[in-house]
């Protein structure tokens, strides 16, 4: 229907009365409450109805008295902890187990009463942004009780003096101390570090200073080490049984700093018993020990290793600067791989393999090996000595590891070129007497070399072994040949050709080799020239070494094995009983160093004197006279007469081989300073200095003045010139 009436919305209004509440109504609800809240604090909680109370607190927020139960609340708690203030003061037993126990009946009053007052904690609290209920009380607790002043000072009183206690080895309640440090933090981080810990630390720190003192001037560095790292660790155990877990990285740096950080310099250079008389007798336990306590200071690990580093410095170069050590070059490396490997297994077990003693340790042996300009050539005699004997009752095994700790040696080196020299030699001297434990330790050597420093640094070494090697064949197509077989009553002989260049050849005048030898020296080098056009052959007599077949009184036959050399003086013996030296050096040709060794093994080696010296003597001079031992014997058919070997230089042959070094050098200098002008262009002198010695250094350490005078050299040549606007600057020429 049209004319029908539209709908009203439905509406809900509020009573046109006000609703009236008993003005006595608040006054006589909190009268109820409160009443609980007292009955709860003196235990009588049982009688209670938790339901109504609950419900009347409720009515109280509902009917806008929520400010009203809150302030009377503050009021009665309040008046309740001023009684157990006095309670605890006047305290006659244990101070601290009446406090604990004042405090567990608060915390379990507090969680009733938040129960009871939960509308209130939930509506009232958070809108009108009042403290909750709970943490109301722990509040009111700190106000009233952590912070009266007798209850304080008598708290912190009492929980130091029994950390003393514990700390001069008595036993304390550890339970009781949790419950009261744990009632500190739970009224706050900032409760709990105001109250106790900074007067702990500060206490901790007074206690410990004077303690450290006291055992400083009795203990010996050791047994000071051992007494702080129990001291530590009491810390640590302290703080995971009863005090809260932020205070141990505090306390733990408190005690590091007073037993520690405050006497590691007096520790480190403590006499008798400090870091050098550890390091010395091999104290791997105090050492770690050492480096476990000053790991925790500031630059308590640089004190251990600047002064270790200045120990081994000083050591080593007392070592390397001893004339009695340089005797015996064997047994001087010998000493430095000792001594090595002696502090690479106290920085392996006692200083936790810390890569920044392993560089320590290499910078204080690359200083000090460095100092004694031989240690090269000693480095190549005792891998010669090695390689030649090899290791006592050793494996090819063990033989490999004593050159791999050679190897750490020979990094060191600023000068490997001059250790190439030498090892040539020595590698020749055992190749041409086959005097080498074995091949594959030789090759294995000169692979780890190989590694080190390059194919260029061994490939001359390599082509030795390739020389031994043609040599076979050819000495096989030799006796095979017309000339070895016209050889059926001549001495056999064995010649190894040798490519200059590879080898450490001298320019030795040749001696004068007995006739029998010189016919089939002949032969050899007739068949030699004729198979291999455009050669030439230099003997090198002083290399050599031979079989003799000797008969001495009563028609005793020996067969002796001896140097070319030698072999030269005992032939000469077959056509007289009696020579003079000047009558040998005359008839051989022998260059006198190299006669008076060989005299002197032949000589006067007991038990290889198949000659006599007249007057007897250890020494060779040139007014003796020789003569053939018809009475030499010997338990051996063959024996071998070593040459006295001068395992050291001569000052003459140490001058020969530096200004060998020296020249081989020129031209590696020049080489490293095109390639630095080709990529650079233009460059100063300073510049070019730097950049040749980095890239040189690896073999040797280039010097300055050599340097310049190679660049002098290259202006000259016209590879390099003066810049005409900068005369300090030089320019590639392309």
């Amino acid at each position: 229907m049209s004319g029908q009436s539209k709908k009203k919305p439905f509406k809900i209004e509020a009573y046109k009365h006000r609703v009236e509440v008993d003005p006595k109504y608040a006054d006589r609800t909190w009268a109820v409450i409160e009443h609980a809240i007292n009955e709860i604090y003196n235990h009588n909680a049982s009688g209670l109805s938790f339901e109504e109370l609950y419900r009347n607190a409720y009515n109280m927020v509902l009917y806008k008295f929520g400010e009203r139960q809150y302030n009377g609340l503050v009021s009665t708690v309040t008046r309740h902890l001023r009684d157990m203030g006095k309670a605890i003061e006047s305290a006659q037993g244990s101070f601290l187990d009446e406090l604990n126990r004042k405090w567990s009946d608060h915390t379990k009053s507090m969680q009733m009463i938040r129960d009871v007052l939960m509308y209130m904690d939930r509506t009232y609290i958070p809108t009108n942004h009042k403290t909750p209920v709970y943490e109301l009380g722990l509040n009111l607790w700190r106000d009233h009780i952590i912070h009266s002043a007798k209850i304080q000072t008598r708290l912190v009183d009492m929980l130091l003096e029994q950390i003393h206690r514990e700390r001069m080895g008595e036993v304390i309640n550890r339970g009781l101390m949790r419950s009261v440090t744990k009632m500190l933090t739970e009224l706050g981080s900032s409760v709990y570090q105001e109250v106790f810990e900074k007067s702990f630390l500060d206490v901790s720190a007074s206690f410990y200073s004077g303690e450290s003192q006291q055992y400083i001037e009795v203990y010996n560095c050791s047994n000071y080490l051992r007494m702080a790292e129990k001291r530590i660790n009491e810390e640590v155990e302290r703080v995971s049984h009863y005090l809260d877990s932020k205070t141990e990285p505090k306390i733990t740096a408190v005690v590091e700093k007073e037993l520690v950080e405050t006497h590691m310099h007096r520790l480190v250079h403590m006499e008798n018993s400090g870091l050098i008389p550890m390091l010395v007798s091999n104290m791997y336990e105090d050492l770690n020990c050492m480096y476990n306590l000053f790991k925790r200071v500031p630059s308590g690990l640089n004190l251990i290793k600047d002064v270790m580093a200045s120990h081994l410095k000083e050591t080593g170069k007392q070592l390397v600067t001893d004339p009695d050590r340089l005797k015996d070059p064997v047994d001087f490396i010998q000493r430095l791989l000792d001594m090595r490997e002696k502090y690479n297994e106290i920085i392996t077990k006692s200083f936790h393999n810390d890569k920044a003693f392993q560089n320590a340790l290499n910078a204080s042996f690359e200083y000090f090996i460095n100092i004694n300009n031989r240690s090269p050539e000693f480095i190549s005699l005792f891998v010669d000595d090695a390689l030649r004997k090899g290791v006592k009752g050793a494996s090819d095994d063990d033989v490999d590891q004593v050159l791999d700790r050679v190897l750490v040696l020979f990094r060191y080196l600023q000068e490997k070129d001059v250790f190439e020299k030498y090892y040539k030699q020595h590698l020749a001297k055992r190749l041409l007497s086959a005097k080498s434990v074995s091949e594959e330790a030789e090759r294995g050597m000169i692979l780890k070399l190989k590694t080190e420093c390059g194919y260029q640094f061994t490939s001359k070494l390599e082509g030795m072994f390739n020389d031994i090697k043609t040599s076979q064949d050819t000495m096989l197509g030799f006796y095979n040949s017309p000339y070895g077989n016209d050889m059926a009553d001549m001495p056999a002989i064995t010649v190894q050709i040798l490519t200059t260049g590879s080898w450490p050849t001298q320019n030795i005048n040749t001696c004068i080799l007995p006739a029998e030898i010189v016919i089939v020296c002949e032969k050899f080098k007739a068949y030699y020239l004729g198979t291999h056009n455009g050669r030439r052959l230099t003997w090198q007599t002083n290399m050599g070494h031979a079989d003799l077949k000797a008969t001495f009184g009563k028609g005793q036959k020996h067969e002796l094995n001896v140097s070319t050399y030698q072999m030269c003086v005992l032939m000469l013996f077959n056509s007289a009983d009696r020579l003079t030296y000047r009558e040998i050096e005359q008839a051989t040709d022998i260059p006198g160093p190299d006669l008076k060794r060989c005299l002197q093994s032949l000589a006067c080696v007991r038990g290889k004197n198949v000659l006599r010296k007249e007057p007897m003597s250890r020494d060779i001079s040139e007014d003796d006279a020789f003569l053939f031992n018809d009475k030499f014997t010997s338990k051996l058919v063959k024996v071998k007469i070593g040459t006295v070997v001068a395992q050291k230089e001569t000052e003459p042959e140490k001058m020969e081989t530096r200004q060998r070094v020296e020249e081989d050098r020129k031209p590696q200098i020049e080489a490293a300073i095109v390639r630095v002008m080709k990529s650079r262009r233009v460059l100063d002198h300073n510049s070019i200095v730097t950049e040749v010695t980095n890239q040189l250094q690896a073999r040797f350490l280039p010097n300055p003045v050599v340097i310049k005078k190679r660049i002098e050299s290259l202006i000259e040549r016209e590879f390099l010139e003066r810049d005409k606007a900068d005369r300090r600057l030089y320019r590639y020429m392309a």
